[in-house]
């Protein structure tokens, strides 16, 4: 055996050693692909079932959101209609009930001046305090609205003596 066909035997090994090696690559790559399209047709067919699913919960859906928007505008036309039976019910028996009240205090008023009891100084009870009645007159010393003209300069001395008083 020459040189050149030792050379040639020798590439001839690594030839057959370099095939026998791509042999089992492309064994394996084929065994992936064939795992990898089962795996696609197992995952299709359950995917179509759960779509149909999704789809059907989504008709469903929107079949309730129809029913939420009905409910809604028949609230909104019962409110209109409380709204509208409440100022009914104000407008019709408010302007007399306020005559009739007015006309109980007139009355007794007037029976308080004819027994002798008008020019008394009577005492009034405000949440369990008793006040005597000349101070019940007083209203410029009461605190003022907020953001009312004067507010921060009569109402805040004037509230701040009132609770000085109070405590003393």
């Amino acid at each position: 055996m020459s040189g050149g066909e030792v050379a040639g035997l020798i590439v001839a090994v690594f030839w057959a050693i370099l095939v026998s090696f791509l042999a089992v690559a492309l064994a394996r790559l084929a065994q992936t692909l064939r795992r990898t399209t089962e795996l696609v047709a197992g995952i299709t067919q359950q995917a179509v079932p759960l779509l149909g699913e999704a789809s059907d919960a989504l008709r469903s859906a929107h079949a309730q959101l129809d029913r939420v928007d009905t409910i809604t505008s028949d609230v909104a036309e019962v409110t209109a209609n409380a709204s509208a039976l409440s100022s009914t019910v104000a407008s019709t028996f408010g302007g007399p009930l306020v005559k009739v009240a007015a006309f109980g205090y007139g009355v007794r008023r007037a029976v308080g001046m004819q027994s002798g009891d008008a020019g008394k100084a009577r005492a009034r009870t405000l949440s369990g305090k008793v006040l005597p009645a000349a101070r019940r007159g007083r209203r410029d010393r009461r605190t003022p609205r907020p953001g009312a003209a004067g507010a921060e300069d009569r109402g805040m001395r004037a509230s701040a003596k009132d609770a000085r008083r109070k405590t003393d």
